[in-house]
Parts: C-alpha cells; structure tokens; sequence
C-alpha cells in the first residue's frame, strides 16, 4: 500500500487509502465504522473567528461579576477569581487550585494556543513552536470544563434562591456564550485541513528560497 494518502482508524489501527470527499462529508473506517476525517469548507477561518470571540468574551467573563447576592440588605457581588480566592481563604485551597485550572487556566491555554495557530495561517505565515502548541491545544481541552462549572453554578443559584435574591450578571451572560464560542472553535478546527495547510505553507517557503 501506499504511503501518501494512508490514513490509520484511530479506534481500530486499520491502515486504509484517504478518499476524496465533498464539503461537509465524512470518512469513515470500513471495519469498525469511527470517523476517519471530515471536510470542512472554510472551517479553520470559522475556527479562528471563534477563538478571536471567545477571548474576547473571555475577558468580559472574568472582568465582571457572574452573580449578585442580596440578603437582608446586603449585596454582594463576585467574579470568578474572587470565587477562586475566597475557596483560598475557607481553607481548601485544593477545590480552589481545581476552580482557578479547570475553568481559568485551561479554557485561556486553549483559546490562546486556538488563537496562536491560526492567525498566523490565515495570513500565510508559520508560528514558531507550532508542534508544541498543536500538542497544548489537544493536553488541555479535557481540563476545559466551562459547561461542568456553569451547569454546578446554575444548580448552586436554583438553590441559594431559597435563601436570598440572587441576580446574574454580566459576567454569567457572557460564560453562557464563551462555553458555545469554545466548543464551536474547537468543532470547526480540523487537524487535517490544518496540516495540509502547514505543508503547503511549508513547501512554498522551500521554493522561494
């Protein structure tokens, strides 16, 4: 068999022959039916306006306070890193160093290294450091657990409205709509079309020279 075009089932290692595909179909592994590769029309540009989105709102989401609390007259208000922070401060800095990773560290880490890969590209240039990068982006994001926290946040409002009035805030409007942004980038991102894209990339930079 052939090396150029050879593609290897991820599920069962069947190596098999890449065949051409029509925008927006799929391949799949004809002994144990997983998804081989996909073609995706234009789907690194929509990769890329939504990481350049979800950075944005990123920033809104940690900037401003998810919730207001009104007990008894009093109203408090908090962002996600006071959250973090008062976790500290109530002594168990473990579910605090969990929060601040799981739902800051990591979603920024991939949303960056989305954002690092791509840009570049769009304006036919090569990043430096890209397997590493490339690699960071896969490493990260099962730790990127935006829906685990607002699906836990949402349940701690239903709850805490027994005992005051709680309010959301911009900061929770805006994490409703990163945790779509994240999943979209990362649902247009196509490794293959990615890596078709360095060689010629990669290709055109040995001609000229």
């Amino acid at each position: 068999m052939a090396l150029d075009g050879l593609i290897v089932c991820e599920q069962c290692d069947l190596p098999q022959l890449e065949a051409p595909l029509e925008s927006g179909g799929k391949a799949f592994c004809s002994r144990c039916g997983n998804v081989l590769y996909r073609l995706q029309a234009d789907g690194l540009r929509r990769s890329l306006i939504f990481s350049l989105t979800a950075a944005a709102l990123f920033l809104i989401s940690n900037s401003f306070p998810i919730v207001s609390i009104d007990s008894q007259g009093l109203t408090n208000s908090t962002t996600l890193l006071d959250a973090a922070d008062r976790l500290v401060k109530d002594g168990i800095p473990s579910i605090a160093v969990l929060v601040f990773a799981t739902t800051f560290l990591m979603p920024a880490l991939e949303i960056m290294a989305l954002i690092y890969l791509l840009l570049p590209l769009h304006f036919g240039r090569l990043p430096p450091g890209l397997p590493f990068a490339f690699r960071l982006v896969h490493l990260v994001k099962p730790w990127a657990m935006i829906e685990v926290f607002m699906l836990g946040l949402l349940v701690t409002i239903s709850k805490l409205n027994a005992l005051a009035t709680v309010k959301p805030d911009i900061g929770l409007f805006s994490f409703v709509l990163l945790m779509f942004m994240v999943t979209a980038a990362s649902a247009n991102f196509d490794a293959r079309s990615f890596w078709k894209q360095v060689d010629e990339l990669q290709e055109l930079q040995v001609n000229l020279c």
